[in-house]
């Protein structure tokens, strides 16, 4: 089994929500674990990465490329519609979550205090903040018994989410895949509203950045 790492950076405040709220505090809370750390969903990105090649295949549809060498790599990647284990994806993607060092120091940082003076709570609301909004009627005015409180994630903080690979993944599918991260470029909800952008990057075993170099292959490929 293969491991690359998926950086992903904030450029705005961001919503992944949990489909949820708190009572008496926020109408969307934002996922975090018990220390109070935020974190994106694998699922959520895997998901994200689908939509994005779904756009791309339009687009190149469109355009009149072949796409039937680029829809097998895209199902040994992400699996079929109603997958099997025997066709099931290649590609398993972790939970975006804080650097490993930060966590860590996070981590031990709450477990040695004696008198609690921090709690998870604190270090949600560090990372975070409460943002409201409103609809408005047809005069421009806001419309009674809208206001929402939603938790974000403040612009600049920075996930890593390891991605799997059951086998080696071939040329076609790294390229496929940085095409993929690269075109993503909003995450999260009230995307409409400025929030949620992101800039995400891949990288090897290594850490060697290789998402951008793969995606000028696949652009060289589909135009070839």
């Amino acid at each position: 089994m293969q491991t690359y790492k998926l950086k992903l950076t904030l450029l705005s405040d961001t919503t992944p929500g949990r489909g949820d709220g708190v009572a008496g505090s926020v109408d969307v809370e934002v996922e975090h674990d018990d220390y109070g750390m935020p974190f994106v969903r694998g699922r959520s990105l895997k998901g994200l990465l689908v939509e994005e090649w779904a756009n791309l295949r339009f687009a190149l549809e469109q355009a009149g490329v072949d796409l039937s060498r680029w829809d097998e790599t895209a199902y040994t990647l992400f699996g079929r519609p109603g997958s099997t284990l025997d066709d099931g994806a290649a590609l398993h993607v972790g939970h975006a979550r804080l650097p490993a060092d930060l966590r860590q120091a996070i981590v031990t940082d709450l477990r040695r205090q004696k008198r609690q003076k921090y709690q998870p709570a604190d270090v949600l609301d560090a990372l975070t903040a409460v943002r409201y909004q409103t609809a408005v009627d047809l005069t421009g005015k806001p419309a009674d018994g809208t206001l929402r409180a939603m938790r974000v994630i403040l612009r600049g903080t920075v996930f890593e989410a390891m991605l799997r690979f059951s086998k080696t993944p071939s040329d076609d599918a790294l390229a496929l895949l940085s095409a993929c991260v690269h075109a993503a470029r909003r995450l999260g909800t009230a995307r409409n509203r400025g929030r949620g952008r992101v800039k995400m990057r891949l990288y090897n075993e290594k850490g060697k950045l290789i998402s951008k170099d793969q995606l000028e292959r696949f652009a060289g490929e589909v135009r070839a």
